[in-house]
């Protein structure tokens, strides 16, 4: 008992040191993404339509470099447990090589191809111009992703992950100063409206990578960073080896915002508030999952070590590390949703009405991070068996089942916005059954981890 103990405390400890500077990066890109719409919205209130229609895409491929990714960091994290340096070498060299590639093209989309993607979209001819502006402004970001994707990797399989706080401090605290430059014209700059608030973010990105790749280079813990050799005679191959896994995860990002474009449909149906009551109350619980999140992220590295290895008891006690952690937070979320909702919906909005009627709907989306939670820590460690198609496949079954729950308890039922949160719950909570039983599966049969006793 006194090992299992000590183990476990080896798990949290490793776990927290990858997950807090990870946390700390998140809630602070998440303050500055605040700060940057009150600067827009104090500017001119046609800039948060601008926003809202030109982030959501520009982020979703965004986030498809970064899923990609994701096979990399699986492969090079196996490869550490497995003390494999050459495979090691070969992966990452691999990865900084070529992850160039496909944001080189989202590059080109999005500076001379943005205005027939937003008139797809469905944009309005008064926003398209702007939206167009606001792509073309922001799209040499691109060029840095896949150098960004490839350090966050090895910072991240390297269990070092304190310079990415400071990047995104750098980057955060750059943005907004140059958000209040550009976007009002201070200090004798231009006022360039929402093509400031780009610029503001495209300038702010090169500055913050001038110091994470300085961090690169001088770091001295930074074991899965290749040698100069490795990255020139990385082959395309292991690259497409490690994008083959990382694209389910890409997939399973899709479904996502599919399934969640289209509850903000139903919700548009019951009512022109419904949207923005949805909206209000998962900005509170977004807070909880970038914590929770970040654990996930410090899961994924550890239980792929644990796969390279084959150490059962390390893959399965940094699940239930994790997970405990999480249950923490969602406690900590669900107490806060009971003794001051009001307050803290009052944040987001000065109606008395939705402040009044939304301390239920707070109360619905803390029980669900119970099963959200657990999502996030077993599909985390599912992915680094190896297995990234298992959860491109729950979600999506889960982007079909929460549309039909919520088309059942809001048109059928009429349980108006309170039938899209149990809609929502039902989904949550059905993958994460699924999941845990997947979870056992691995760790009861899966042959990486060959003839080893179980823990009991």
């Amino acid at each position: 008992m006194k090992d299992k103990n000590q183990n476990y405390r080896t798990y949290f400890t490793r776990l927290l040191a990858i997950a807090v500077p990870l946390i700390l990066s998140n809630v602070i890109n998440q303050v500055q993404m605040l700060i940057d719409r009150i600067f827009l919205g104090q500017a001119n209130t046609l800039y948060m339509a601008v926003l809202g229609n030109s982030s959501s895409p520009l982020w979703t491929t965004m986030s498809v470099c970064f899923s990609i990714a994701t096979g990399a960091s699986i492969l090079i994290s196996q490869s550490v447990g497995a003390k494999d340096d050459k495979k090691k070498e070969e992966f990452s060299g691999a990865l900084l090589k070529y992850s160039h590639i496909l944001p080189f093209a989202l590059f080109l989309l999005w500076f001379f191809g943005s205005r027939p993607v937003f008139r797809l979209l469905g944009v309005s001819d008064k926003l398209i111009g702007m939206c167009a502006d606001y792509a073309r402004y922001s799209s040499p970001v691109f060029l840095l992703l896949g150098l960004g994707c490839s350090f966050t990797v090895i910072f991240q399989t390297s269990n070092h992950t304190k310079h990415l706080a400071i990047w995104s401090v750098l980057r955060s605290a750059f943005n907004i100063f140059l958000d209040w430059l550009l976007i009002f014209g201070n200090l004798g700059f231009p006022a360039m409206g929402i093509k400031g608030a780009a610029l503001g973010t495209a300038i702010a990105e090169y500055l913050g990578g001038l110091y994470l790749t300085f961090a690169y280079f001088k770091s001295g813990k930074l074991g899965t960073r290749p040698s100069m050799p490795a990255v020139k005679e990385a082959k395309v191959k292991s690259y497409l080896i490690s994008a083959r896994l990382g694209i389910n995860t890409a997939l399973e990002d899709f479904c996502w915002n599919l399934g969640n474009l289209a509850i903000i449909r139903i919700l548009n149906s019951i009512n022109e508030l419904a949207a923005g009551i949805y909206s209000i109350i998962f900005s509170v619980e977004v807070l909880a999952v970038v914590v929770i999140g970040s654990l996930g992220n410090g899961t994924l590295t550890l239980a792929s070590e644990a796969v390279g290895q084959s150490d059962k008891k390390q893959f399965k006690g940094v699940c239930v590390a994790a997970y405990t952690l999480s249950l923490a937070v969602t406690f900590a979320m669900l107490c806060a949703s009971i003794l001051c909702p009001r307050w803290i919906i009052s944040v987001f909005t000065k109606d008395r009405g939705i402040i009044a009627t939304s301390g239920i709907y707070l109360l619905l989306i803390s029980i669900n991070l119970i099963s959200k939670s657990g999502n996030i820590i077993i599909g985390s460690a599912i992915r680094g068996s190896g297995d990234t198609r298992w959860m491109f496949f729950t979600q999506l079954f889960g982007t079909f089942f929460v549309i039909a729950c919520a088309c059942f308890f809001v048109y059928s039922l009429k349980l108006g916005i309170t039938g899209v949160f149990l809609a929502v719950i039902a989904d949550e909570g059905v993958r994460f059954a699924v999941n845990f039983g997947k979870f056992m599966r691995i760790y009861k049969k899966s042959p990486v981890f060959g003839d080893q006793e179980e823990i009991k």
